[in-house]
């Protein structure tokens, strides 16, 4: 009987040991297996996208950190979540939310979108300044979906595709606002040119605070189990590099400066590493 090559040793080794930090596995959860019949096709720039682990990881930090610099937002995770207590389990299920609407089969994408609006329709509460919010109010669902979106393909573009065709680049946003549409988002931005016009309008309603700044940190010190402390660290730098100047001043972030260059690296051969193990090229 023929003996199994280490390097596929090495690769199945290391597909079980990320899809640990990703899936529940304890609880039984498994990777969500790609279907024929998903909501969007094969090799279309949002499965591309998404598919791809570092810029995801890298670019899901960016979009929390974005995210939380909104009033309502924050307040929604501070009041209604156990994020201070688990917060590798939210981050892990909203990956995992990504991964049905983007590579499940179309009814259990439907049917986390059906579950994430009626979780979003018990959420609500008063802010600090005694004005209320709901997590169904579209302006606030407008931004956590342009903070991801924007994020996301800032993340693939810088490690995976620099030179990813503007063309491509269009048709991730009209495919993912088909998910953000269905959450209740409005506006949503179908191409680049409305990604920056929308980004520019809602940054209006941002406020820095001792909360986002907070949980700024509680992000960027996180050490999910089994994920190795220097390659958190190295995600973080990454996410903290692309983000936007304003964001990282509301923060109170520095810009990496000569030493995120290791880092940078250090990704783009974690991505290329990573991409091998998973068949992605």
């Amino acid at each position: 009987m023929p003996q199994t090559p280490l390097s596929e040793k090495l690769r199945l080794k290391l597909v079980e040991k990320v899809r640990g930090v990703f899936n529940d596995v304890e609880g039984g959860e498994k990777p969500v297996p790609p279907s024929e019949e998903a909501l969007f096709e094969k090799d279309t720039p949002i499965r591309m996208v998404h598919a791809d682990i570092v810029a995801m990881m890298v670019g899901g930090i960016r979009g929390l950190l974005l995210q939380m610099l909104h009033p309502h937002a924050l307040q929604g995770v501070l009041d209604h979540s156990n994020f201070r207590s688990d917060m590798h389990g939210r981050l892990r299920r909203t990956a995992r939310f990504i991964a049905v609407t983007s590579f499940g089969h179309r009814d259990d994408a439907k049917a986390a979108i059906e579950r994430v609006n009626r979780i979003h329709a018990a959420v609500g509460g008063t802010l600090p300044d005694g004005n209320t919010y709901s997590a169904t109010d579209p302006r606030v669902l407008a931004w956590v979906h342009v903070a991801e979106a924007t994020s996301f393909l800032a993340a693939y573009m810088r490690h995976v595709r620099p030179d990813m065709p503007g063309g491509e680049q269009d048709e991730y946003y009209r495919q993912f606002a088909v998910i953000a549409r269905a959450l209740g988002a409005d506006p949503v931005p179908t191409d680049r040119r409305e990604a920056e016009a929308i980004f520019r309008e809602l940054r209006a309603d941002l406020r820095t605070s001792p909360e986002a700044r907070e949980i700024a940190d509680l992000v960027l010190s996180q050490r999910p189990q089994g994920a190795p402390p220097a390659v958190q660290a190295m995600l973080g730098a990454e996410a903290v590099a692309l983000l936007p100047p304003f964001a990282r001043s509301m923060l109170g972030l520095e810009r990496p400066g000569l030493a995120a260059l290791p880092a940078r690296a250090a990704t783009w051969g974690m991505g290329k590493t990573l991409r091998w193990a998973f068949r992605q090229g």
